[in-house]
């Protein structure tokens, strides 16, 4: 493969999402009561993210429609990234080294 192509190909996976470069990857993800999700990770990362605060806040944008259970449980994983149908989506490369920290992430609003 020709340089040129290699790095169009890098580009292309890293505008739709792609983690390029990370040892690990988000393994599963489950829906705990109260806007809380648990997720681990191959490399044996596990934690609960309460996503409470920032859905609540008043900065919401995206995130204040996933107030609404239904989609708030939808939640799914993309291309190594948690995300909705609506769009919304958390930065798994911060997800991964606050869950790394303690086991939980409140995530801020």
């Amino acid at each position: 493969m020709q340089d040129d192509q290699a790095t169009s190909r890098y580009d292309v996976k890293a505008k739709i999402g792609e983690i390029a470069g990370t040892p690990w990857r988000i393994r599963s993800v489950t829906v705990l009561p109260d806007y809380c999700l648990s997720v681990s990770c191959n490399d044996g990362t596990a934690g609960a993210v309460d996503m409470s605060r920032l859905i609540f806040s008043e900065k919401a944008g995206i995130f204040a429609s996933l107030k609404e259970e239904q989609l708030f449980n939808q939640v799914c994983i993309e291309l190594g990234v948690l995300t909705w149908p609506n769009g919304a989506d958390l930065d798994s490369v911060w997800l991964h080294e606050e869950i790394g920290k303690g086991g939980t992430w409140c995530v801020p609003g």
